[in-house]
């Protein structure tokens, strides 16, 4: 596996009332920082607070940058379809500026469905409405003129080239590929129906095909791939916790019409592509991974386990000093 960069991905989903939530995420990313991870990403969420904890991402990594000096903060993704551009635009521009350079700007369409109703948005027109949304965006960063004659101020910094699209098909990696913009893959897939064994590599490596294929020759290949990983001391022990949070997902995934084999804890743990277990377990089951072999960065989070946050820290701790070194 060529060397690649860590991150951490956490989508704020610690068993406890909002305002503590944002606390120990802080935490977790300034441990992250300290165990020398280069990026810390959070997700966008609207009113499922067991989904994720975080509506507004842009608050709250200025609120991260005033606490950290060097990780790259970064956004996986915005739902940029529940969202005005514009807005978007100016507040990534003056996070930026507040975190001294250190935003990436990653988007998506995705979403519960019933969640665009509010903003306005149907889901069926998701599509369109990100390509809009997103063209416009990254027209305000280049400095061009938006409806009116108006400019960006403060003016862009460069965010262009910290864009990045989020995707579970060929044709999404093709479009981010052309866009000259990086790829962000998801820690699972659901499988399709015709072929409910696949290795997440199966669904994945086709999408990163047609992004190098797309991408233009002056642009070099940025490809996070973010993966369930949970480190622990004691297999057993991180088993248990995981059959707690793995079957919360159950009904989740059923409710939206897909196939869930929970006959036992190991079949969910290949169910949702987890990577558990010990440093040396966690070494043995990414190095299988081959779309990892693809990735410029890798981006690790503990969902969906979801453990107390001393494991999370734990777990951070154990990736950073005897993982990723294996890892390269």
């Amino acid at each position: 596996m060529s060397r690649k960069q860590i991150g951490f991905f956490t989508r704020l989903l610690d068993d406890v009332p909002s305002s503590q939530r944002y606390a120990l995420a802080l935490e977790q990313i300034k441990a992250a920082e300290s165990y020398g991870f280069q990026s810390a990403w959070v997700a966008q969420h609207h009113f499922h607070g067991d989904e994720g904890g975080l509506p507004s991402p842009f608050p709250f990594l200025s609120y991260v940058a005033a606490e950290t000096s060097r990780i790259r903060l970064g956004t996986g993704v915005v739902t940029l379809v529940m969202e005005d551009p514009v807005r978007v635009a100016e507040d990534a521009v003056v996070t930026d500026i507040l975190s001294n350079g250190r935003v990436e700007v990653g988007f998506g369409s995705g979403g519960t469905p019933g969640s665009y109703l509010p903003f306005g948005e149907k889901f069926e027109d998701r599509h369109a409405t990100f390509n809009h949304n997103l063209n416009v965006i990254k027209s305000a960063w280049k400095g061009e003129a938006l409806p009116g004659g108006n400019h960006l101020w403060p003016k862009g910094t460069g965010l262009e080239h910290r864009s990045w699209q989020a995707t579970f098909s060929a044709f999404g990696g093709a479009r981010a590929g052309a866009d000259g913009d990086g790829l962000l893959l998801s820690r699972t897939q659901p499988r399709p129906a015709a072929k409910p064994g696949a290795a997440l590599s199966d669904l994945q490596l086709p999408i990163v095909e047609a992004y190098l294929k797309a991408l233009p020759a002056e642009h070099a290949p940025r490809i996070l791939a973010s993966r369930s990983v949970f480190v622990a001391d004691d297999r057993a022990e991180a088993l248990r916790m995981a059959e707690k949070g793995l079957s919360r997902q159950v009904k989740k995934f059923r409710a939206a019409g897909h196939t869930i084999d929970d006959t036992n804890i190991e079949t969910l743990i290949r169910t949702f592509d987890v990577h558990i277990g010990t440093p040396d377990d966690v070494t043995k089951s990414l190095s299988q991974d081959r779309t990892l072999d693809h990735a410029t960065e890798i981006a690790i989070q503990v969902h969906s386990v979801d453990p107390e946050h001393r494991f999370i820290l734990r777990s951070l701790e154990l990736f950073a000093k005897e993982v990723a070194p294996r890892l390269r």
